[in-house]
């Protein structure tokens, strides 16, 4: 059995995986996923640290804008499945508990398998911007992700949180709970950002949309080719660093954060919670993809794209299954 010190000793430390930078000349800062073996993939620690690092930022005068980017090819396609099938498997709940920032995990038991409050537990903790899902929310500085390549799960969270959304032309965005992974991931706040019609063939059909879609449906703020991404991306955070002094901004971020909060956005995040808290009584289908321990222990690579293969060239998720109708 996989125990919490495997789990956290055989994966980069949070460190490696989420890398920071600030310019206090600029008051720009940069959040850099870099994992770029694993699709820029966060742990459990690593999200954590990235919430952190968002309320350093927060509180930090030498910071007015934050940029989010990726090493290599990609934004990221979400969180690390693996070490969370690995995590629901252990019987100390050891790593668990350090996800949910409990400090002294032995003097404490665990909600027992089976019970609402193990999952639930888990599940409603995503809507706090403590644990790194939905931090961009609270932030009261000018946030800014550069997209590219697959812009999946975890990172297309991090995507419509932002304030501005630049993107290369070859990014795909999507989540994988609307094929084969969770059940209610923050809907509210995409159906109002893309537009409910939009947004419902994105849940239906599952199929990931291209980054001129999202520029279409008023995700996505620039579309530029791949080679002008870093470029067009840090003209915009020049030009949010230059505008009007912190304090303003501060200000401005209050009103758009009422504003979220009068239509909703919270709300659609406890909702997330509860969906996903229940989300052991959803029964799948007979044809359905299913992560339990029989598809990991057979690649959980392998079973994604075996069931990729049931859907359409241009409804794919993966790169390598569009191309190879083509």
């Amino acid at each position: 059995m996989t125990d919490a010190s495997t789990i956290q000793n055989e994966r980069p430390s949070a460190e490696e995986i989420i890398l920071y930078d600030k310019n206090p000349a600029t008051k720009i800062a940069t959040i850099t996923f870099n994992r770029p073996d694993h699709l820029n993939a966060p742990t459990a620690d690593a999200r954590l640290r990235y919430a952190d690092l968002l309320h350093r930022a927060n509180v930090d005068d030498d910071v007015k804008v934050v940029v989010i980017r990726g090493v290599g090819s990609n934004l990221g396609s979400g969180a690390d499945i693996p070490e969370a099938m690995e995590m629901e498997a252990d019987s100390t709940n050891l790593a668990r508990m350090r996800e949910l920032r409990v400090d002294d995990e032995s003097a404490i038991n665990f909600p027992p398998p089976g019970s609402f409050r193990h999952g639930a537990t888990l599940t409603q903790w995503y809507a706090n911007s403590a644990a790194g899902c939905r931090s961009l929310q609270e932030f009261k500085k000018i946030s800014i992700v550069e997209a590219k390549g697959y812009c999946y799960g975890w990172h297309f969270y991090q995507a419509a949180d932002a304030d501005l959304l630049i993107s290369s032309d070859d990014t795909l965005f999507g989540h994988p709970a609307f094929r084969y992974i969770g059940f209610g991931p923050r809907m509210w706040t995409w159906a109002q950002t893309m537009g409910i019609r939009r947004f419902q063939e994105m849940v239906f059909t599952g199929r990931p949309f291209t980054a001129q879609e999202m520029y279409d449906c008023n995700f996505a703020n620039r579309v530029v080719p791949r080679d002008q991404l870093e470029a067009e991306t840090d003209k915009y955070a020049l030009a949010c660093a230059r505008t009007r002094p912190t304090d303003t901004v501060f200000m401005q971020k209050m009103f758009f954060e009422m504003m979220k909060q009068s239509q909703g956005e919270y709300l659609g995040s406890m909702l997330t919670g509860l969906f996903e808290s229940l989300g052991g009584y959803a029964h799948p289908d007979a044809h359905d993809l299913v992560l339990d321990e029989d598809t990991v222990s057979g690649g959980i690579n392998n079973a994604v794209k075996d069931n990729d293969d049931l859907f359409p060239p241009d409804f794919r998720l993966s790169k390598s299954g569009r191309r190879r109708a083509d």
